[in-house]
């Protein structure tokens, strides 16, 4: 007999990160069809949907909501760190598991919490490892003003400067603001060899349109000299930059084309949307065929037969996944770089791999 389980969608399908919530929501609901049609899968997903509207003060109610006022136990949800922070008291306090699919800063390591994007050792780290020998060793950072901007330019700041570099500016905005104009003109002011945007919304979307117009009317700021980095910017969010995001350089575990197998079945149309579809796709994998066992706390679900063999650690609950460079041109990636998975490592306290990451000579013209 089919088992019908209730699952938790906490997106926000407007406010100033929607295209990142529509693409986690579309691969939530694209796997929970595909669980749905599978007659080897003795399981039916019935989404539970709650929009926060991108209100941060209305994620732990809304979550609290679905845990409480229906028999869903795991959430597939939430884009900021603000917002995933907020609900992690309501997921303790009622046993609930939030699945997370978007890129995150590190440092967290929740028994509530299963990430199944990237972490530091898995965008950053790569690719700064790659950007300081290609580019330089003179960096500029921008960033929301919230948990993810400070983190990743904290952790930016002390690869920069770990490898004899130099960081020339450090700039935040609230989430939302488009008054771009001073970081623009302190970044030509101060030349840096690249630009690490963790900037996120219409603010990012803002920032690359204004620096592709520096770089215009000043040769000195083309993508192919002074690019943009970025560890959040994938495929859902090009239409709403336009040629503006054109030489934009951007780490994540999946492109499309990418040449990576960890999204498992079928093609998407960013990381974001391919990681919503890993939660939910590996939570029918761990319920199916155990009755009872959607009621299991997370730690205990991840001690059953069915855990073995994940890409989930059982401690820290991060995924191993690739690591990916790639370069914006004409509304897609172009892979650049690949490198195999690795295991999530959020408090990097794991030794990474030995890269010379020497500045190389360059010309700028």
């Amino acid at each position: 007999m089919t088992r019908r389980i209730e699952l938790g969608l906490l997106y926000s399908r407007s406010g100033d990160y929607s295209l990142i919530s529509e693409a986690c929501r579309s691969g939530s609901l694209g796997a929970v069809a595909l669980v749905n049609a599978d007659p080897d899968i003795d399981l039916t997903f019935v989404p539970v949907e709650r929009d926060p509207g991108g209100d941060v003060d209305l994620y732990a109610p809304l979550c609290d909501e679905i845990l409480r006022q229906t028999s869903a136990r795991h959430v597939i949800g939430c884009v900021t760190s603000w917002s995933r922070k907020e609900v992690i008291p309501t997921l303790e306090a009622s046993g609930g598991t939030l699945w997370y699919a978007v890129p995150y800063e590190g440092f967290e390591a929740s028994d509530h919490v299963v990430y199944t994007h990237a972490c530091p050792n898995q965008h950053l780290l790569p690719l700064l490892e790659w950007a300081l020998p290609t580019y330089g060793r003179r960096a500029f950072l921008t960033g929301s003003n919230y948990i993810w901007g400070w983190e990743m330019n904290r952790l930016a700041r002390r690869a920069v400067t770990g490898a004899g570099g130099q960081v020339l500016g450090e700039r935040y905005l609230p989430i939302g603001s488009v008054d771009i104009d001073r970081i623009i003109e302190e970044i030509e002011a101060t030349e840096p060899d690249f630009v690490l945007n963790s900037l996120i919304g219409r603010s990012s979307y803002q920032f690359l349109r204004a620096y592709h117009d520096l770089g215009k009317r000043d040769r000195r700021f083309l993508p192919q000299t002074r690019p943009v980095l970025s560890c959040n910017m994938t495929e859902c969010e090009l239409p709403a930059i336009g040629s503006a995001a054109d030489g934009l350089i951007a780490a994540g575990p999946y492109f499309q084309g990418g040449g990576t197998d960890w999204h498992g079945p079928g093609t998407f149309g960013s990381s974001h949307e391919a990681a919503a579809f890993a939660a939910v796709w590996e939570l029918a994998r761990l319920l199916a065929h155990r009755p009872g066992s959607e009621a299991l706390s997370l730690s205990n679900l991840m001690r059953t037969d069915a855990a073995k063999g994940s890409r989930i650690d059982h401690q820290t609950h991060h995924t191993a996944l690739p690591a990916l460079i790639a370069r914006a041109n004409a509304g897609r990636f172009e892979v650049i770089q690949t490198h195999e998975a690795v295991a999530g490592d959020p408090y990097l306290t794991h030794p990474r791999p030995a890269r010379d990451i020497r500045a190389a000579l360059r010309v700028v013209s």
